[in-house]
C-alpha cells in the first residue's frame, strides 16, 4: 500500500469535500456531508454508465413496450451493468432554469436497485433545500468538474474516498467515524489473512464462495474481498452479503456493491444484534470490525431472549456485559459459519483488547472465550500497532477463526504481535497517524502462514488451546475470634440492642469464642438470643490467628469470610495438586470449598478462559545503573546552573 496511493485518495476527497464551502453561512456544518456524500454517489453512478449511456439509450429505445423486467435484463445481459439510468440526464445535461424538476427524473430514471441509496439520503429534501438557497446549481457544477471515473478512479480508492469523505462528516457533525469504517491497510491484511490460505482451493475452475459482514459500514472489507478474489481467480464467483445500520453508510455500501456488479438485495440496512436480515444463511468467509465497545442495554431484552435460545439462536455461548457488545458481533458472525461437512467457514474480526480478558471465570466474556477455545475453532489472534483507526489510539486485535484447520494447528493457538510493524503518516487523519506498509503486511501473512515461532517482529508464539484456561478455586479458612471491649463497640452493641447484659460482657474481654460457650453453660448469657448473639460477634470479635477456632458444630468449623480467597489453577494441573503446593505451605488450615463447582463439567473449581498477550509478550528490561542516573542528573543540574548564570548577566 504505497503513501502516493494514501496521498492522491486523501486529496481527491477534500477536493470534494471543499465543495461544501460554498455552503457556509446557509447550512450548518453538520450538514455538510448529507449534502456532499449522495452527491458524490451520483457523481461516481453516473460515471460508472458513461461509457455505455448511449448503448443503454438504445436498448430502451428498441424496447419501448416490453415490460419493465424484460428491459432490465436486457440492459444487464448486453452492457454488464448492475444498473442503469433510463433518462438522457447527467450533471452536465441538466437544464439551467428547471434544475430541481429535471434531477428529480434523473434519480426516478434509475433502476430499482439504485433507488434506495439515495431515499435513505433523503436526497430530495437536501436537493429541496439548495434550491430555496439558490445553491444548487453552484454544487451541480463543481461535482460535474470532478472525474470519477473508474479509468481515473478505480474501487479501491473511490473506497477510500467515501471513507475520508464519511470521517470529515463524522467530525463535523461529532459523531464517531470509526463506527462507519475501517482504515484500508487493516481491511487488506484482515482480508488476506482470512482468504489467502485458501489460494489453492479458491484457484480451481467454477468455485463460489459468499462473504458476509454483519458490521458492514460503506462496505470496504466486502469490496476488498472482491479485489482479492480476483486476483486470486479472476474466474472465482464471489456473492457479497453485508448488514448496516446507519443509514448513509448503507447508502454508500450498497452503491459500491452495485458498482461491484452485486446483488442490491444482498446489502442490507438494519441492527444486525435484534433485526437479523440473513436468517438461517451460512456463508464461507466472515469479516467485519464491529464498533468497539458499543453499548447494547437498548436491546438487552431482545438479545437476552435469543441467548435462551441456546443452538437455535446467535448467542448461544453467552451474553457479555451490557458496556461492550463486541462479543456479540463475534457471536452472530459465527453463527452464520458453515459446517465443515459444507466445508466449513473463516473468519476475521477487528477487535480492542478488553474480549481477551475481560471477565472472570464464569462470566459471558470468559464463557464465549471458553466456547471458542473448547471447540478448536481459535487459530490466530494479531495484536496491532496503537494509533491505526480514525476515531481511536487504542491497541486492537485481528481474532482469525477457523472450523476447518490444518492438522497441524489442531489444539493450538498462534499469537502474533505485529505492534511494531507500522509507518507513520505524512499527515494524520484524525487518530490514526500510522498504516501498516504493504512490506509489512506480507511479513505477517508469512509468519502466520508459516505457524512458526519467532522473537523478531512480528513477534510470533504458539500455544495449546488448554494453555488458556484454568479453574478458579475458593479457598477458605476457619473463624477464629478474640472479643475486644473497645468503648466504641460498647456504645454501638448498647445502641442496637439496649443495656442488657452490657455489665455482663466485661468478662469477654481478651477471651476467645471458647469462653463465650463456657459462660453460656454457665448461665451467665443463657436468656441471650441468636440476635444478640450475632450482634456480640460483630461490634466485639476480632480476628486472632491465635485464638482457637470457632466450631459450627463438632466437625465443622465456621468460615471466616474476611479471610476468603481464590486461586485460579492452570487447567491442566490437578487441583489438589496445586492447593497442597501453592496455598498449605503458606496457610496449613485452608481448605478448598468443594460446593464451587463448574457448571459444565462439574469438576470442583469454575473454569475460564483469558488471553493476556501482555503476559505472554512482555520482556523485562533492567533499568540502568544508579550510577549513569546520577552523572545525568549532575550533568543536567549543571547545565540549568550554566544558563542561570547567562540570565543574570
Amino acid at each position: 500500500m504505497s503513501t502516493q496511493v494514501k496521498t492522491d485518495t486523501v486529496n481527491l476527497a477534500n477536493l470534494i469535500w471543499n465543495v461544501a464551502d460554498s455552503l457556509r453561512g446557509n447550512f450548518k456544518q453538520s450538514d455538510y456531508g448529507r449534502v456532499i456524500l449522495p452527491f458524490a454517489v451520483l457523481r461516481r453512478l453516473e460515471s460508472v454508465q458513461d461509457p455505455y449511456r448511449e448503448q443503454v439509450r438504445a436498448i430502451i429505445e428498441s424496447t419501448q413496450d416490453a415490460p419493465q423486467a424484460l428491459i432490465d435484463a436486457r440492459v444487464s445481459a448486453e452492457t454488464q451493468l448492475p444498473f442503469y439510468n433510463r433518462t438522457r440526464f447527467t450533471l452536465n445535461t441538466l437544464s439551467a432554469d428547471n434544475t430541481v424538476d429535471d434531477l428529480t427524473d434523473y434519480l426516478a430514471g434509475f433502476s430499482k436497485e439504485v433507488t434506495p441509496i439515495f431515499e435513505y439520503f433523503n436526497f430530495a429534501s437536501w436537493i429541496a433545500r439548495l434550491a430555496q438557497e439558490k445553491l444548487l446549481l453552484t454544487v451541480i457544477d463543481a461535482f460535474k468538474k470532478i472525474d470519477l471515473s473508474p479509468e481515473n478512479v478505480n474501487n479501491q480508492a473511490m473506497g477510500q474516498v467515501f471513507e475520508h469523505l464519511i470521517r470529515k462528516f463524522a467530525e463535523s457533525s461529532n459523531e464517531t467515524a470509526g463506527e462507519h469504517f475501517t482504515p484500508r491497510d487493516i481491511v487488506r491484511l484482515t482480508t488476506h489473512l482470512v482468504m489467502q490460505p485458501d489460494t489453492e482451493a479458491l484457484s480451481e475452475r467454477g468455485v463460489i464462495r459468499s462473504v458476509y459482514d454483519g458490521a458492514a459500514g460503506s462496505g470496504g472489507f466486502l469490496s476488498m474481498a472482491q479485489e482479492l478474489a480476483q486476483e486470486i481467480n479472476p474466474g472465482l464467483t464471489l456473492s457479497l452479503y453485508g448488514q448496516e445500520i446507519n443509514p448513509e453508510s448503507y447508502a454508500i455500501g450498497l452503491a459500491d456493491m452495485l458498482i461491484l456488479g452485486q446483488k442490491s438485495d444482498r446489502y442490507r440496512l438494519g441492527d444486525t444484534l435484534i433485526d437479523d436480515q440473513f436468517p438461517q444463511q451460512s456463508f464461507h468467509y466472515g469479516l467485519t470490525n464491529p464498533p468497539f465497545g458499543v453499548n447494547w442495554k437498548r436491546v438487552q431484552k431482545q438479545v437476552e431472549t435469543e441467548h435462551k435460545k441456546g443452538a437455535e439462536g446467535r448467542f448461544e455461548a453467552g451474553t457479555p456485559s451490557v458496556r461492550d457488545g463486541s462479543m456479540l458481533f463475534l457471536q452472530n458472525m459465527w453463527a452464520k459459519r458453515k459446517e465443515p461437512s459444507e466445508g466449513g467457514s473463516r473468519l476475521g474480526i477487528i477487535l480492542s483488547g478488553s474480549p481477551l480478558f475481560n471477565g472472570a471465570a464464569g462470566s459471558g466474556e470468559s464463557n464465549i472465550r471458553r466456547w471458542i477455545l473448547e471447540n478448536d475453532w481459535l487459530e490466530a489472534i494479531i495484536a496491532l500497532p496503537t494509533d491505526m483507526f480514525y476515531n481511536t489510539g487504542i491497541g486492537t486485535y485481528i481474532w482469525v477463526l477457523s472450523n476447518r484447520k490444518e492438522e497441524h494447528r489442531k489444539g493450538r493457538v498462534q499469537l502474533i504481535d505485529a505492534t511494531e510493524m507500522h509507518t507513520p503518516m505524512r499527515k494524520s487523519l484524525g487518530n490514526k497517524r500510522r498504516y501498516i506498509h504493504e512490506d509489512d503486511i506480507q511479513k505477517i501473512l508469512d509468519v502466520h502462514r508459516a505457524f512458526i515461532e519467532q522473537e523478531e517482529f512480528p513477534k510470533s508464539k504458539i500455544f495449546e488451546n488448554h494453555e488458556f484456561g484454568y479453574r478458579r478455586i475458593h479457598i477458605q479458612r476457619p473463624l477464629r475470634l478474640r472479643f475486644t471491649l473497645s468503648a466504641d463497640a460498647m456504645d454501638a452493641y448498647a445502641q442496637a440492642k439496649g443495656a442488657a447484659f452490657v455489665e455482663e460482657l466485661a468478662d469477654l474481654e481478651g477471651q476467645s469464642f471458647e469462653t463465650f460457650k463456657d459462660l453460656q453453660k454457665a448461665a451467665k448469657f443463657s436468656k441471650i438470643t441468636a440476635t444478640a448473639k450475632k450482634l456480640i460477634f460483630k461490634h466485639f470479635g476480632v480476628q486472632s490467628d491465635d485464638a482457637p477456632i470457632v466450631m459450627k458444630n463438632k466437625k465443622t468449623p465456621e468460615v471466616d469470610t474476611s479471610l476468603n480467597e481464590t486461586e485460579n489453577v492452570p487447567l491442566h494441573e490437578s487441583v489438589q495438586d496445586y492447593f497442597a503446593r501453592e496455598v498449605l505451605p503458606h496457610v496449613p488450615d485452608a481448605w478448598i470449598d468443594e460446593s464451587k463447582t463448574d457448571d459444565i463439567d462439574g469438576e470442583i473449581g469454575i473454569v475460564g478462559y483469558e488471553i493476556n498477550f501482555n503476559r505472554y509478550f512482555y520482556e523485562y528490561v533492567a533499568p540502568r545503573p544508579l550510577e549513569e542516573i546520577d552523572a545525568d542528573l549532575r550533568a543536567v543540574e549543571a547545565e540549568i546552573a550554566a544558563l542561570l548564570k547567562e540570565v543574570i548577566r
